[in-house]
C-alpha cells in the first residue's frame, strides 16, 4: 500500500471531499482504480484565529503502486505503507504441557494472557479481585456508601484500574513494532468503536472497556486459559534463583516456574512480598498532588475558540508543565474531559482520588491531576531507607488524606483562590466538586510536604497564561493523587526476567515499565513474547531485548 500524510480537509468537509482529495494528491486518472482507509486523523487547535481543518494519514492501494511511487519520488508525504500487522513471534508446540502464569488482569495481565492463549500456550491467569460485574457493585459501595471492599475496587479485580478511568488509548512510548495497533485491533474485535483506529487521541470510557474487557476473557478461555477470579497470591516459591510455584491465601500451593507479574501500581502486599523474598527491586520517582476541576466549557474555549462544542471534536484536553522556582516540575495528570473525580484507595482508612470519563465526556466538570514529581531523595529516610519507602509515603499521605477529609472516605477540598492565599475553603463556588463519597471543605496545606504545596501555588497563576481561567477562584482541588505510577521499579534484565530471579517476567505499570492503558497492554504482548520464546528454548530476536522502563509515565 501507499502511505498518504498531512492530507488537509476543512473541518465540515463532506464524506466524498476525502476520496476526491486522495485522487488530487495522487494525481490518478479518472478512472484508476483506488481504495484507501483512514490510519491516523487528528486537528491541531493551536493558532487560534485560523481555520480548523481535520489533518489524514491514509493508506491507499492503486493499480501500479510501484510506477505512482515512482512518480512521487521527491515527495516526502507519500510513500510506501509501514507493515503494522501483527506477527506471532512462536506458538505452542503440539502437546506443550508447561502453562506459564499470569498474575494481575489489567491491561498487561490481560494482553500477556491473550497472546499467550493466542500462540497456543493455555495460561493460568490469577486474579486477586471479582470479575468485572461484581467488581463494579463493590465499587459503587464505595461511591454510594462510603463502604470499602480492600480486594475489589478501583484497583483490583478485573480489567485492573484502567476499568475505571477515562480509558485514554495514546502514550508516549516507542513503538517501532506497531504493538500499539494490536491493542487497538484487539480492542476493536471485542466492542470498542472502530474511530479508536484512526483518531490521533482514542480513549473508550468505563462502561464500554467494562464490556470489552469480559469478552478479552471469553477468548482467552476459549483458546484453553484459566481466569481464576479471588485468587490473591500471598508468597512465592523461589529455588537457587528460579521461580518454583505461588502460594495463595487459602494456603493452595501453585506450581509455577513462568511467571508474568503484572500486579499493578498499588498491590503493596506484593512489592513488600517481592522485597521480602529478595526479588531486586529498587525506589524511583513517581508524583503527588491533587485533582482540580473546572467548567468543561472554560476548557472548551480555551483550547478550542470558535469552534468550542463542535460535535466533531467533543470535549477539549489539555497537558500543562510549569517549572518552579523551588527546582520542581509541576504538570498535569491523566486529564479527562467532561468527566469525573472518583474514589481510588484499595484500603481501609485511606483517601486517593483518581478522573474517569465515560466515552461521551459529557459531564459538566474537567478534571486533571496536578501533581508535582519527587525522587527517592525526597521519601522518609532518602535513598537510605530502602526501595519501600515510597509505599510508605503514599500510605502516610493518603492516611492524612482520610482524617483530613473527616475520617468517612470522604475527600478534603478547597477553592482554587483560597488554596493559593492560604486560608481555609468553607464551602463550595460555581464549580460543584463531583467526588463521591462526598468532600469536606477544608486547607489542603497538610496534606502534601510543603515544597509541593508552594510548587503547586505557582504553578496555577502559570498556567492560567496558558488556559485563561485555570486559576478561577472557584476551581475545585481535591485530594490527594498519589498513585500517579508505582514508587518502586521490579527490575528485569533484557531477557525481560527479574535481575535475580529466573522465571519471574516484571511487567507493566506495578513493575515500573507502563503509564497508562496502551503502554501497559504493549508492555503485556513483549513479556508474552519474551516468555513463550523463552519456554520453547528459542532466542529472543534483537528487537524484543528489553530497553527499560516506560517513558509513559506521566499521561
Amino acid at each position: 500500500m501507499i502511505r498518504i500524510t498531512e492530507l488537509a480537509l476543512p473541518l465540515e468537509h463532506p464524506p466524498e471531499a476525502l476520496a476526491a482529495a486522495v485522487r488530487q494528491r495522487l494525481k490518478l486518472r479518472a478512472g484508476e482504480p483506488l481504495e484507501f482507509t483512514v490510519f491516523k486523523r487528528s486537528y491541531d487547535a493551536r493558532q487560534k484565529n485560523s481555520e480548523l481543518k481535520f489533518i489524514y494519514t491514509l493508506d491507499c492501494t492503486v493499480a501500479d503502486e510501484a510506477a505512482l511511487l515512482a512518480r512521487h519520488r521527491d515527495d516526502r508525504q507519500i510513500g510506501p505503507s509501514p507493515d503494522t500487522s501483527y506477527h506471532p513471534v512462536t506458538t505452542a508446540p503440539a502437546g506443550f504441557a508447561k502453562r506459564p502464569v499470569v498474575i494481575g488482569f489489567g491491561p498487561c495481565g490481560i494482553f500477556a494472557a491473550l497472546i499467550l492463549a493466542q500462540a497456543g500456550f493455555k495460561p493460568i491467569v490469577l486474579e486477586r479481585g471479582k470479575g468485572i460485574r461484581e467488581r463494579t457493585k463493590d465499587t459503587w459501595g464505595l461511591w454510594r456508601k462510603s463502604v470499602l471492599n480492600a480486594e475489589s475496587n478501583v484497583q483490583f479485580g478485573e480489567g485492573g484500574a484502567g476499568t475505571f478511568s477515562d480509558g485514554k488509548l495514546y502514550s508516549q512510548i516507542k513503538d517501532p513494532r506497531h504493538y500499539g495497533r494490536k491493542v487497538l485491533q484487539e480492542f476493536v474485535k471485542a466492542g470498542a468503536p472502530e474511530e479508536i483506529l484512526y483518531v490521533s487521541k482514542p480513549h473508550i470510557g468505563t462502561f464500554r472497556l467494562a464490556s470489552m474487557v469480559m469478552k478479552m476473557r471469553a477468548e482467552i478461555i476459549a483458546l484453553g486459559g484459566e481466569i481464576r477470579f479471588q485468587h490473591h497470591v500471598t508468597d512465592l516459591v523461589i529455588e537457587d534463583g528460579r521461580m518454583r510455584g505461588l502460594v495463595l491465601a487459602d494456603g493452595q500451593r501453585i506450581e509455577a516456574e513462568h511467571v508474568v507479574l503484572a500486579v499493578g501500581h498499588s498491590a503493596r502486599d506484593v512489592f513488600r512480598l517481592l522485597h521480602r523474598r529478595g526479588v531486586h527491586v529498587e525506589a524511583k520517582p513517581f508524583s503527588i498532588g491533587f485533582r482540580i476541576e473546572h467548567p468543561q466549557s472554560l476548557i472548551d474555549r480555551a483550547r478550542l475558540g470558535p469552534y468550542a462544542g463542535h460535535p466533531l471534536l467533543g470535549a477539549a484536553d489539555y497537558k500543562l508543565v510549569h517549572h518552579a522556582k523551588n527546582g520542581r516540575a509541576v504538570y498535569s495528570f491523566c486529564m479527562c474531559p467532561g468527566g469525573t473525580v472518583v474514589a481510588a484507595t484499595s484500603e481501609p482508612r485511606r483517601v486517593v482520588t483518581n478522573g474517569m470519563s465515560q466515552y461521551s465526556r459529557n459531564e459538566r466538570n474537567a478534571n486533571a491531576g496536578i501533581v508535582v514529581g519527587i525522587t527517592p531523595e525526597d521519601y522518609p529516610g532518602g535513598v537510605a531507607a530502602g526501595p519501600l519507602a515510597g509505599i510508605e509515603l503514599q500510605e502516610e499521605l493518603e492516611s492524612r488524606a482520610y482524617v483530613l477529609g473527616g475520617s468517612n472516605y470522604q475527600a478534603p477540598a478547597q477553592l482554587v483562590g483560597d488554596f493559593i492565599a492560604g486560608k481555609p475553603s468553607t464551602g463550595p463556588g460555581s464549580v460543584e466538586p463531583s467526588y463521591k463519597p462526598g468532600v469536606l471543605w477544608t486547607d489542603l496545606a497538610p496534606a502534601l510536604p510543603d515544597y509541593a504545596i508552594e510548587a503547586i501555588r505557582e504553578a496555577l497563576p502559570a498556567f492560567e497564561r496558558q488556559i485563561p481561567g485555570f486559576a478561577m477562584a472557584d476551581a475545585v482541588l481535591t485530594g490527594v493523587e498519589t498513585r500517579t505510577s508505582a514508587p518502586l521499579r521490579v527490575t528485569r534484565g533484557a531477557d525481560y526476567q527479574s535481575l535475580n530471579t529466573r522465571g519471574l517476567y516484571p511487567a507493566g505499570e506495578g513493575a515500573g515499565y507502563a503509564g497508562g492503558i496502551l503502554s501497559a497492554g504493549v508492555d503485556g504482548i513483549r513479556v508474552a513474547e519474551a516468555l513463550a520464546l523463552q519456554m520453547t528454548g528459542q532466542p529472543l530476536p534483537p528487537y524484543l531485548y528489553s530497553r527499560g522502563a516506560s517513558n509513559d509515565q506521566a499521561q
